[in-house]
């Protein structure tokens, strides 16, 4: 298992928006992340930053994630979250969340 953290910007226009999508995802979408390996997906908010956790239980993260980009249920949700979120100007390229690196995990 692998724990993955990513930041992202939220426009302050569209906050209510994406509160309210993330209020009934659709099932098709948590399918996707369930097929995909995904586990324990959280996204906090804190003024205008997204911040998402999850941990990943497969064995090939890059085609798991081209699987959840194929998806056109997916495909469909992100074109009404993507308009909400801006990027930072720190993302590598090709990236829209940025990855952060784990620092520190204590586990009891």
């Amino acid at each position: 298992m692998k724990r993955y953290g990513m930041v992202i910007r939220l426009r302050p226009e569209k906050r209510e928006e994406y509160i309210e999508l993330h209020r009934a995802v659709w099932p098709g979408v948590l399918e996707t992340i369930r097929q995909c390996k995904i586990t324990n997906y959280s996204i906090f908010l804190k003024d205008d930053l997204l911040f998402s956790y999850y941990e990943y239980i497969g064995e090939d993260y890059e085609a798991d994630m081209r699987k959840m980009a194929d998806d056109p249920v997916t495909q469909k949700w992100w074109t009404l979250c993507d308009p909400c979120q801006q990027p930072l100007e720190a993302c590598a390229e090709g990236e829209w969340w940025a990855q952060m690196a784990e620092v520190f995990h204590f586990e009891s």
